[in-house]
């Protein structure tokens, strides 16, 4: 398992109480957990959007070129920390899949210690900028026979610019928090809609300005990518198409989706060609991971998170071109909560899923 905490310094502590805090490219969100009686226990959460997010396109909070616009984002923690009413300082956060390198390598079957030596070396051919100024893990994913009859191994390999590790400790602590842990959202996700299920499965994860897609298999990360066409390209399509505000189409795409009927149903009719485009971003990275990984077994499910899950119709619309069956994570069923939040959980779900699985890290037996 990946772990950044070592960056900070120490070993593992496990927290009793803290917040899990997903910072993403355009929101915030927050939850407080502690340790309940049988499941870890979600006190409270929070929530909140960049200012004006929709009707600037550059209104972010993070990009894909690995810019976190620290100023707004400082403000955005005090906000959430203040309105929610906490005393809790401890922090984990997520670190977004755009702010890494994330590359599957081949090496001989050896020893995790012998892997260890040689990482560096392999890692200088995927990562454009010196070993010195990133951070690096890896885990095995999985072994297979080469054509010619040897035995090889499977390695994920992830690696974290140290800027960016510096950037998000000075984010935090200018905040009045303590970060104690970083973890790459990937592995927030698999934890929190998939645990340790083994069954193969396949999360896509929408945002706004991104798009996450993470294979898991054994409830382990085994392949990751990346696309820049998100929830935002729905929202203005409909901008465009019918010459309305941002604000009222973002309305429109979260109440009608893609089932709209009748008088509007060019709603769906105008979103479909960019949902198809993020859905052949899915495809592109499929085959991208059936071509690495040939020994995997296939996938058995789709997991969809992220705002975009909220997009009434996408599981059936998702099922058609995959076969499979497609259903919107559901992380708060890891979780006790306060039944007053019963009414909105549904609602509330794949918008968590990457704070709530930063949120389990420590009440996990496999963190």
């Amino acid at each position: 398992m990946f772990d950044f905490l070592k960056i900070f310094g120490g070993g593992r502590s496990r927290l009793n109480s803290y917040l899990g805090i997903d910072i993403g490219t355009t929101s915030l969100k927050a939850v407080e957990v502690r340790r309940g009686k049988h499941l870890p226990q979600l006190v409270n959460y929070g929530f909140l959007e960049a200012g004006d997010y929709l009707g600037r396109s550059n209104s972010a909070l993070q990009a894909s070129n690995l810019k976190l616009f620290d100023q707004e984002v400082v403000n955005l923690l005090a906000t959430v920390v203040r309105e929610m009413k906490t005393k809790v300082k401890d922090v984990v956060a997520s670190l977004s899949i755009f702010s890494a390198f994330v590359a599957p390598l081949n090496f001989p079957v050896m020893s995790s210690s012998e892997v260890e030596k040689t990482i560096a070396f392999q890692a200088k051919q995927y990562i454009p900028l010196p070993i010195s100024e990133v951070h690096l893990e890896w885990v095995k994913v999985g072994e297979f026979e080469n054509e010619r009859g040897f035995r090889e191994q499977q390695i994920l390999l992830i690696a974290i610019p140290s800027e960016n590790i510096e950037r998000y400790r000075r984010v935090f602590k200018s905040a009045g928090l303590n970060l104690r842990e970083l973890e790459l959202e990937s592995l927030s996700l698999i934890r929190a809609l998939v645990g340790t299920d083994p069954t193969p499965s396949l999360i896509i994860d929408i945002g706004s300005r991104s798009t996450n897609i993470a294979f898991a298999e054994n409830g382990q990360l085994t392949f990751n990518s990346q696309t820049d066409f998100a929830g935002a390209s729905l929202t203005q399509a409909l901008v465009s198409g019918l010459n309305i505000n941002p604000r009222r189409a973002e309305e429109l795409k979260r109440e009608k989706g893609m089932i709209a009927s009748g008088a509007e149903y060019e709603l769906s009719t105008i979103m479909v060609p960019f949902l198809d485009v993020i859905l052949n971003e899915v495809k592109k990275a499929q085959f991208n991971y059936e071509n690495q990984f040939p020994q995997a077994r296939k996938l058995e499910r789709i997991i969809l998170s992220g705002g975009g899950a909220n997009l009434k119709g996408i599981e059936k619309y998702f099922e058609r071109d995959f076969k499979i069956p497609v259903v919107k994570g559901a992380p708060f069923t890891r979780f006790e909560y306060p039944p007053i939040l019963e009414p909105v959980i549904q609602e509330l779900n794949p918008f968590f899923s990457v704070a709530l699985g930063l949120g389990l890290k420590n009440f996990s037996s496999s963190s």
